[in-house]
């Protein structure tokens, strides 16, 4: 009877799709879809108030494109690499491994060190030619909350990415950890790419 029920517990474990690997991708997940949710209100609020604003200034004009659009080819560029860091991985290269999520990394990094620039020359330069800054008008305010927000989570995802590397390297972690931190930054590179278009573009 209990070799029976055994097997019965054994069938049914093997039937299970819930295994570490998958209550990992699920909590990554559930992470992201309450991270979208405050995305998007923060990028509705945007619509909003810039709706109701007779004299909201032209994103172009103000902020400039050129930066930008490098910092968000950037962003595409590194998450191909993070594809190909987790496709490194699972047929065992550790070297293009190591090296694609490097450049992952690096690309992280130049973003975060474009965007340091960009604040800086609009604080010191930009808005205050134009009228505007962080407490005096709704775009400026608007545009640091939503550009800082994004910043945070690309910082985020250096550091975690990092501790990847670093924990793969010591074979701590393996492919299912660098698809769940894939997940995270594929995420914050899909929401770069609503902020550009909606904040810096339309």
């Amino acid at each position: 009877m209990s070799e029976a029920v055994a097997m019965h517990s054994a069938a049914d474990a093997a039937e299970s799709p819930l295994t570490p690997e998958s209550w990992g991708k699920l909590g990554m997940w559930i992470f992201l879809a309450a991270d979208a949710m405050s995305f998007g209100g923060l990028i509705v609020g945007y619509a909003l108030l810039r709706h109701a604003s007779a004299q909201w200034p032209n994103p172009a004009h103000t902020l400039g494109i050129n930066l930008t659009a490098f910092m968000t080819f950037l962003l595409i560029v590194s998450s191909v690499t993070m594809v190909l860091s987790l496709s490194a991985i699972q047929r065992g290269d550790m070297k293009a491994f190591k090296k694609f999520l490097m450049l992952t990394i690096l690309g992280g990094l130049i973003f975060l060190g474009c965007q340091a620039y960009e604040w800086t020359h609009l604080i010191t330069e930009r808005l205050p030619e134009a009228g505007l800054s962080f407490t005096t008008h709704l775009f400026a305010t608007t545009f640091f909350v939503l550009t800082g927000f994004h910043g945070m989570h690309v910082t985020g995802g250096v550091i975690y990415n990092s501790c990847v590397l670093a924990a793969v390297s010591r074979g701590r972690y393996g492919p299912k950890h660098v698809e769940i931190a894939g997940l995270y930054w594929h995420f914050v590179d899909l929401v770069w790419i609503l902020i550009f278009t909606f904040v810096y573009l339309i």
